[in-house]
């Protein structure tokens, strides 16, 4: 067998090079075999250089109900601490002896209301507006305790901020299992068996169960998506964010549709999943708060990078692009900081050849033409994500570790 396999490899070698002569010959070039083997090396090493993963079309269909999901990255909550149980006053009466002696046992105390940085959960959408904890449960009689309440333990996804009402952090939960508590819960109160002493030997008092602490926060993710597609309200980018993934974001012809940001993944041949996120529609003064712009541009302080989908048959799309800088750098400059990709969109209508040599001489930046509702050049753009996400993965262990140094 060994000696076949070899036989058949040296046949496919002879016929490769006896294709590669037959073509030098027509062309009048001499070739030999060391140029031979050497243009079959050169190839493999191209090959191997092109490393760059493709993206993968998903085989399985979409859902055909209209079940909207969205993503959660910020939510305020109330958090209410369990009650501690009450105690007991009670004296013993057995039948040997009617006066044997308190013996009114402690109450349980309450639950804690627990925030627990997990990798289930991805977003805020499981997390009730008020969470409580159990309240303990009372004392009996003939020195029982009451049983003490379980804890209210909360998943939120790593990465969660936790902020008071004012705005100042408490807790920054960015490692998996770490845990907050929001709420402690009240302690049991003491039956009267506990006060009894040499020189009170029937006390006639206990105590109730403190009462469970009643706190608010707000809760923020810090990263909600690797990509944020930044753009006008009906820009394309819900559009855009249908064709490279299975998301189904709402898509109309009237501007604002999207008030919520959606997630979609998309999945390459490397293993590798890069999550995209719709924005909603940023107008202008968005960073003085008009049309819930502040709201918006939160959504973009959580993204890694940010596409601007431009709608290239605008009158002067150059402007909406500048625009959208300039909120941005009034909101947070250091957004600016971001690497960033420019999509001109809407490739498929008319007047957009025109209008994109145009606006590629006002940016003076690389510009990636598409029709998100056609597909076209969408592979080419998924490669530029890739390759940002590449860069991202190897710049931010550095960050951190950095940080670490400084901390």
């Amino acid at each position: 067998m060994h000696c076949l396999r070899r036989l058949r490899n040296t046949s496919v070698y002879n016929i490769v090079q006896r294709q590669l002569v037959s073509f030098s010959e027509q062309r009048g070039y001499k070739i030999s075999n060391e140029n031979t083997s050497r243009t079959l090396c050169v190839t493999a090493c191209v090959r191997e250089q092109d490393s760059i993963a493709k993206p993968l079309r998903s085989i399985k269909k979409k859902s055909k109900h209209n079940n909207p999901q969205y993503f959660v990255d910020i939510k305020q909550v109330r958090t209410i601490g369990g009650n501690g149980g009450d105690g007991e006053l009670t004296f013993l009466q057995l039948w040997v002896n009617d006066q044997a002696g308190p013996d009114g046992g402690d109450g349980g105390n309450g639950g804690h209301v627990i925030f627990e940085a997990s990798t289930d959960v991805k977003d805020l959408g499981h997390v009730l507006p008020v969470i409580e904890a159990e309240d303990g449960e009372k004392g009996y009689s003939k020195d029982c305790f009451g049983k003490n309440a379980q804890h209210n333990v909360i998943k939120v996804p790593i990465g969660t901020i936790v902020r008071d009402l004012t705005g100042k952090i408490l807790c920054d939960l960015n490692q998996s299992g770490m845990m907050f508590i929001a709420a402690r819960g009240g302690a049991g109160g003491h039956g009267n068996a506990f006060f009894k002493s040499d020189v009170n030997q029937s006390p006639k008092i206990c105590e109730y169960g403190a009462i469970g602490e009643n706190l608010q926060y707000l809760l923020e993710i810090r990263s909600m998506a690797h990509v944020g597609l930044i753009g006008l309200p009906n820009a394309g980018k819900s559009t855009l964010l249908q064709a490279i993934s299975r998301a189904k974001p709402k898509i109309a012809a009237y501007p604002f549709t999207t008030l919520r940001p959606h997630i979609g993944m998309i999945q390459y041949d490397d293993y590798e999943q890069v999550a995209v996120a719709d924005m909603p529609g940023l107008i202008e003064d968005s960073h003085k708060n008009k049309g819930l712009g502040i709201t918006f541009l939160k959504h973009a302080e959580r993204c890694a990078t940010l596409v601007f989908i431009i709608d290239i048959t605008l009158d002067e799309p150059w402007r909406s692009f500048e625009m959208l800088r300039y909120e941005i750098n009034q909101f947070n400059p250091k957004l600016n900081d971001r690497p960033l990709l420019i999509v001109a969109n809407k490739m498929d209508l008319p007047n957009a050849e025109v209008n994109l040599q145009l606006f590629q001489e006002h940016v003076n930046m690389p510009v990636i033409p598409i029709s998100a509702k056609m597909g076209t050049n969408i592979s080419k753009l998924l490669r530029e994500i890739k390759i940002l996400y590449d860069n991202f993965k190897i710049d931010e262990p550095e960050k951190n570790n950095e940080g670490n140094e400084e901390f």
